[in-house]
């Protein structure tokens, strides 16, 4: 257990040392927000210096009026539509919107005309408004005034409201669960082949540069490799809970500048009943504040945690494997598949199964089997999932662990001390029966 702690402890501080570490630790919590504030501030600064579009519009059918808006201007006028063409030519007018004659019940021909394609905004925001005008007319056409329908349409909001075996009643919102899920799937997703490249680059320069022959010769195989993937995963750790705190500090920062206040502390103040009830029914607010109240943040953080170092160390003992067996980045390609199917599996069962519906048979499938679960069920976690299925998945995760560790071990003793040749899945395979 020692010399494993020594090769934990010189594989986290090699690469805690490393400037690249302190860079990439220190500025990426900057770089996407600073990155995202440019492109709002761009987007801003065009809306304030775009000038306004005007659109020539000829109705054949002398029905339909297009309201303005900041963006783009609607010209009518007695027009053909060569003329109208023109214009557009001519650089008057950023477009021409011909409407010809047509069925109600099947408007069919309309067409836009511009020297440059329209955006897909324009286009949108054209069908819609001749949509709603086309409705009206149609309706008018039936003896049914606009307004009435307009006044009787009403918004429904549903709560969702979460019962336990108690009858505790927890307010949920599917949005936020949503959110919480993808973020901490992506981020499971992107630690485990970021830091599990970086355990087969490491053992790939070892095994090129014969350090690791020394190694060898002083502890076994399988302690430098199980030693290599702790103190990989501790660097890690370490990295994530920096990100967490300095995007704490520049959260609460900002807040505090902007004269806002966290939603933690908003959700502190809800404690306050009276509060609580007057928030709920002056304003969204308070729904909102009970969403956050009622999320267990404790469930959360420790479920990603575990899912993080055991989907890593998982996975982190094969990339161990696959490093060993080659000798050279280019060689290791054709050993990546078996491994990357199943984590693209879960990366795209998150979005198209997990999220949209975390009780189905399918994301209970992918939450529980080892090789997708620390995606699957952080996407489910969020939601509320029964404690049996939550120990199910846990239990079958550190087997996974247990069982990929014991078949990396195997190809890494044998493994991390051949030069020159390129093994197959075959020898890989009779790596594994070795009894050694």
């Amino acid at each position: 257990m020692d010399k494993i702690w020594l090769v934990i402890q010189r594989e986290y501080v090699a690469r805690v040392k490393k400037k690249s570490f302190l860079l990439v630790t220190l500025l990426t919590p900057l770089i996407f927000p600073a990155i995202m504030g440019i492109f709002v501030w761009i987007a801003l600064e065009e809306d304030d210096n775009q000038a306004l579009r005007i659109i020539e519009v000829v109705d054949d059918n002398k029905l339909f009026f297009l309201e303005s808006s900041e963006q783009y201007a609607f010209s009518f006028s007695d027009i053909n539509s060569d003329e109208a063409k023109k214009l557009v030519q001519d650089g008057d007018r950023y477009g021409f919107l011909h409407i010809p004659k047509f069925d109600i019940k099947d408007p069919q021909g309309i067409s836009f005309y511009g020297e440059e394609n329209p955006s897909m905004s324009l286009v949108s925001y054209l069908e819609n408004n001749l949509r709603k005008k086309i409705e009206e007319q149609r309706l008018f056409e039936s003896g049914i005034d606009p307004k009435i329908i307009n006044e009787v349409r009403t918004k429904v909001a549903i709560k969702s409201i979460t019962l336990d075996e108690e009858g505790t009643e927890t307010v949920s919102n599917a949005t936020v669960n949503y959110a919480i899920g993808f973020v901490a799937g992506i981020l499971i997703y992107m630690f485990i082949f970021i830091y599990g490249n970086q355990i087969m680059q490491g053992v790939i320069e070892e095994k090129s540069s014969r350090i690791v022959e020394i190694l060898v010769s002083s502890l076994k195989p399988f302690q430098l490799m199980l030693g290599k993937i702790i103190g990989i995963a501790g660097v890690g750790l370490t990295q994530l809970l920096i990100w967490i705190v300095l995007v704490g500090t520049l959260t609460t920062l900002v807040t505090g500048f902007l004269g806002m206040q966290m939603p933690q502390q908003q959700a502190m103040e809800m404690a306050n009943p009276e509060l609580a009830q007057s928030m709920a029914q002056n304003s969204e607010m308070g729904d909102i504040l009970l969403v956050l109240a009622g999320i267990n943040y404790v469930q959360i953080t420790l479920s990603f945690v575990f899912y993080f170092l055991g989907g890593y160390l998982l996975y982190g003992a094969l990339f161990a494997a696959i490093g060993s067996a080659v000798d050279a980045p280019s060689d290791a390609q054709q050993f990546m598949l078996p491994v990357t199917i199943p984590l693209i599996v879960a990366y795209m069962g998150l979005f198209v199964f997990v999220l949209n519906d975390p009780t189905s048979t399918t994301s209970f499938w992918l939450s529980v089997v080892p090789l997708t679960s620390p995606i699957a069920m952080m996407g489910r976690v969020s939601y509320g999932v029964p404690f049996w299925e939550l120990a199910l998945s846990m239990g079958l995760l550190i087997v996974g662990f247990l069982f990929t560790t014991w078949v990396a071990g195997k190809i890494y003793r044998i493994g991390i001390l051949m030069h020159g040749t390129k093994p197959s899945y075959k020898t890989l395979w009779k790596w594994i029966k070795t009894n050694n």
